[in-house]
């Protein structure tokens, strides 16, 4: 018997081969222009931990000793420019944060470093801050609510919604842990 409190969220459509359910997103490898400033930014300001670097061609950074959470690379970008908008490409790259508080303190080294936002919004099921790195990809950086507190329909099937995120409410979050 489940102890979750919602049933799994139902598709909207069956599919009659789904992936295993134990499958996940082991990681994500951007193509970037200049290695040391990609670093930069995801080492100095979010502080990701350099797990391997080979030369000035690629690296790989971690959260928690993983192997490698984002891979970075040259091989194909180097001093190249991001893609020109109205092309295909990635959307975001979404980095989850365990808690409200540790969100919030990204918050604040995303202040401290200068990087301004594109959005931040509550999704009620999470909130998010969205950016650009320095090759202009972008960049979610969120918390999950609980899922109790996820709003759902009146069939219990998640309600997701996008709504201003008040940033001050979130940075006060941080000054209290």
């Amino acid at each position: 018997m489940s102890t979750r409190p919602y049933p799994l969220a139902k598709p909207l459509a069956e599919n009659p081969r789904p992936i295993v359910p134990g499958a996940r997103i082991g990681h994500v490898h951007l193509k970037v222009a200049n290695l040391d400033r990609a670093l930069a930014f995801y080492t100095g300001v979010l502080g990701f931990e350099l797990m391997q670097r080979f030369g000035n061609q690629a690296a790989f950074i971690s959260a928690g000793g993983y192997h490698h959470h984002i891979g970075l690379n040259t091989w194909e970008s180097k001093d190249g420019g991001p893609p020109a908008p109205g092309t295909t490409g990635l959307y975001h790259a979404a980095i989850v944060y365990p808690t409200r508080a540790d969100l919030a303190d990204a918050l604040r080294r995303l202040m401290a470093a200068g990087v301004s936002l594109d959005g931040a919004s509550d999704h009620g099921v999470s909130e998010a801050l969205y950016l650009r790195d320095p090759d202009q990809n972008g960049v979610e950086l969120y918390c999950d609510r609980p899922e109790a507190q996820w709003p759902r329909n009146a069939d219990g099937n998640i309600s997701m919604k996008t709504e201003p995120l008040n940033l001050q409410n979130l940075l006060a979050e941080a000054k209290a842990a």
